[in-house]
């Protein structure tokens, strides 16, 4: 199985070029990767619930489908076993963007095997999600009783992502229902 090149490689934003062309020949992007995260929303999506604990980004950054994913699994088992059924997890953010890597030969006969930087396209390797500054990557819905395990849970997805995040509470604003 070949290495994952570290996420400083794709950090920063970049222009999403994914071009798709009938002709494969122009399709610059031949084949997009399978997204590795599994589920968007978790937990209880019936009941209603009083507070939201979010997670939002302090900068502008590309997080990978695989940080996504290890984010969003440690945070639902936290809550699966501190909170059962009393929780909301939504992932707020959709890896669209395919990062592409050209890797450049070395060595003895390298000259013969590689193209340089003529056609440095490069092929895919992954999938990102383009996230800017302010924005929420998890969002979890909890009772007042619940909050520290949600805030725990976001603390834990946030060390598994590669730059600095911020939690913040918010109470749910109650709608009031009108009778006819």
């Amino acid at each position: 199985m070949a290495k994952l090149i570290r996420a400083v490689a794709w950090r920063r934003l970049e222009r999403p070029f994914t071009r798709k062309s009938k002709y494969r020949q122009k399709a610059f992007v031949r084949a997009v990767p399978t997204s590795k995260v599994i589920k968007y929303v978790m937990g209880n999506q019936v009941k209603e619930f009083e507070y939201k604990v979010v997670l939002n980004s302090k900068s502008d950054i590309q997080l990978r489908h695989n940080a996504l994913e290890a984010a969003r699994k440690t945070a639902n088992k936290l809550l699966e076993t501190k909170a059962p059924l009393n929780y909301f997890l939504r992932l707020r953010v959709y890896p669209h963007h395919v990062l592409r890597n050209n890797p450049l030969a070395a060595g003895a006969g390298a000259d013969r095997m590689s193209t340089g930087m003529a056609h440095s396209f490069g092929k895919s390797v992954g999938l990102a999600a383009q996230v800017r500054k302010g924005q929420t990557v998890f969002e979890v819905e909890v009772n007042k009783d619940k909050i520290q395990t949600a805030k725990d849970a976001l603390d834990r997805a946030r060390k598994k992502m590669p730059c600095d995040f911020s939690i913040v509470i918010k109470e749910k604003q109650k709608v009031a229902v009108k009778a006819a």
